[in-house]
């Protein structure tokens, strides 16, 4: 027999009653009835429960035995009487006796319970994360991580594209995120840089003929952490393909995902051709960039109705050249007037003065700002919300950016408090010709507004005759239930387009050969129309387990500070590591 196990702690059934099994496992939960002791004892794989009569006499081992004390039982499988059987466990139906009992590494107190779960600090949490992941929870997802990595690559392989590994080590970029740098021992003053992403590997692949790419790729960036986003490092499934138009890519992309959240999820795919929004519309009609498309609540236009209105922040809004906007909510006239009350103090803690609104009650208007509305504003208002009785109103007033980002969030305030949101869905889109560029208010100079790299609509031409905030490119991302995935792009492939694009953000001739040498000169050899996409991998399976955290979803995160309390990093090193880096540390001063 196996010194630890025969079968796993989920295998036994009705089919293994007689048989003597040995079992390994974790002491998951024990109770003591009348002096016999039931232990269910916990694997990898499942619960069995575990038998222990006081005739033993391993008993008072079996009594002592901490919570989480790791044990090997040897025993008969007996069938339970249909009374004690427990349907809700996959092994209800039998139990085991014990003959032999060993403990293999006992128990000191857990910091907290891992049979249960309960809610503890995060920084408790991470510090014993080896624990935590103990949690049926969390140990799900980890294992929901594993057959996400399984079936992208089964499903990409599938597709025909090749898995290739690019460098961890590799130079510092002037775009994008702060990088993670890696001084180099044999190079004085020198630095690697670990990858914010293999976006230039995966491009010069295909200039070497290697077509259709994929990696599920470990980037590194040294950014604040969110809600959606770990710092410090995340995982990507990196996709690049020649000779392929915008359509191409999208097609790949909806089979993938689609395949991902029908296999590995309840969720009821909303479209399965994702629709495409234009960013400008989105920004109009939701005010954000990743829409939340499980419900409706779109942003309308008003401000040609108000631009004569005797309400002075209506009128002068659009004066100003700026906009009033209206949100229509069904069905919500008749909520107590602290609905409306608890809206505006959210609106307000968004940094807006207030939150107008008007309810339409019994083929009347109610609310504080109706009357400024003269009698043709509110018919060509209701007209053009097609608004009806019992539904609410809500305005947004202003500059027109700073009013749609405020209604966004209204928006999605709104969608929650009328509980909206059908969590059961998965609605994706994509999001579609961004701009090239934007402007950099704080440096006061135009900027790439997303990927540099990426092919202007019309190529070289509109770099060279239009105003450069008017030129749209082939970016889009992908977005689902409010998040984005993957911000992608067709690629620029000419070495003229490159440099009028660099020049136009503010980047030299001899920069754009010195920052990006490899990409400079692979143009100059034959280089394919290509595209590609990265979606994130960890917030793919944050919403395929409907985890509002991503570090619900990664064995060993950082906490929201960039560090690593289990294993004490970022942590110093010694002078002699510092010397043969040719470093020295400069600490900040202390405050007093």
């Amino acid at each position: 027999m196996h010194p630890y196990r025969t079968h796993t702690c989920g295998e036994l059934r009705k089919d293994h009653v007689g048989e003597v099994v040995r079992l390994s496992g974790w002491v998951h939960r024990k109770r003591d009835h009348g002096g016999v002791i039931f232990v269910d004892l916990r694997d990898h794989y499942g619960l069995t429960q575990i038998v222990v009569n006081p005739d033993r006499d391993f008993f008072g081992v079996a009594e002592q035995a901490r919570v989480e004390t790791v044990l090997t039982v040897t025993g008969s499988v007996v069938a339970r009487t249909e009374d004690t059987t427990n349907p809700n466990m996959a092994t209800g139906e039998i139990e085991l006796v014990a003959d032999a009992l060993a403990v293999e590494s006992p128990c000191d107190q857990v910091p907290f319970p891992v049979n249960q779960e309960v809610e503890y600090p995060e920084d408790m949490r991470l510090r014993y994360r080896f624990l935590d992941l103990r949690r049926e929870r969390l140990h799900k997802n980890v294992l929901l991580r594993s057959r996400t990595a399984q079936l992208t690559r089964q499903h990409l392989i599938e597709r025909g594209f090749t898995e290739y590994h690019t460098p961890i080590l590799t130079s510092s970029s002037p775009e994008g995120a702060r990088d993670y740098l890696v001084p180099s021992r044999l190079y004085a003053g020198h630095f690697y840089a670990l990858p914010q992403a293999p976006q230039q590997f995966k491009q010069l692949l295909m200039i070497a003929g290697f077509d259709k790419y994929f990696q599920i790729a470990p980037c590194f960036r040294d950014e604040d952490s969110r809600a959606d986003r770990s710092p410090g490092e995340f995982y990507q499934i990196d996709i690049e393909m020649s000779y392929v138009t915008q359509d191409d890519l999208f097609h790949e992309l909806e089979l993938l995902m689609c395949r991902l959240f029908r296999e590995l999820s309840s969720k009821k795919i909303v479209w399965e051709t994702f629709p495409r929004i234009p960013y400008k519309e989105c920004m109009e009609k939701y005010g954000t960039d990743k829409p939340d498309l499980r419900y409706g609540l779109e942003m309308v236009d008003v401000s040609d109705i108000f631009a004569a209105c005797e309400l002075k922040v209506f009128s002068g809004a659009v004066k100003s050249g700026g906009a009033v906007k209206v949100l229509k909510a069904k069905g919500v006239a008749d909520r107590p007037r602290k609905f409306f009350d608890d809206a505006e103090a959210f609106a307000k803690s968004e940094g807006a003065k207030g939150l107008a609104w008007i309810a339409l009650r019994a083929g009347e208007m109610k609310g504080p700002i109706v009357k400024f509305f003269s009698e043709q504003e509110k018919q060509a208002l209701i007209e053009r919300v097609q608004a009806e009785d019992g539904d609410a109103l809500f305005f947004g007033a202003g500059e027109r950016a700073a009013t749609n980002e405020l209604l966004g969030k209204v928006r999605i305030y709104l969608a929650n408090a009328l509980d909206l949101i059908d969590p059961n869905l998965a609605a994706f889109c994509w999001i579609v010709d961004f701009p090239m560029f934007e402007w950099n208010q704080e440096e006061g100079r135009i900027d790439f507004s997303h990927n540099p790299f990426s092919m202007p609509q019309g190529g070289v031409e509109p770099l060279e005759t239009q105003d450069p905030l008017d030129v749209l490119a082939f970016q889009y991302d992908i977005v689902c239930n409010g998040v984005e995935l993957s911000s992608g792009a067709v690629r620029n492939h000419r070495p003229d387009i490159m440099l009028k694009a660099f020049q136009i953000a503010g980047y030299d001739e001899e920069t754009v050969k010195s920052k990006f040498p490899a990409l400079w000169h692979a143009f100059h050899y034959g280089a394919p129309p290509h595209a590609g996409i990265a979606p994130g991998f960890d917030r793919i399976v944050m919403l395929l387990a409907d985890e509002p955290n991503i570090r619900e979803v990664i064995a060993f995160p950082l906490n929201q500070k960039a560090e690593d309390l289990m294993m004490g990093a970022p942590s110093e090193v010694t002078a002699k590591q510092l010397e043969e880096l040719h470093l020295r540390v400069k600490y900040p001063p202390q405050s007093e």
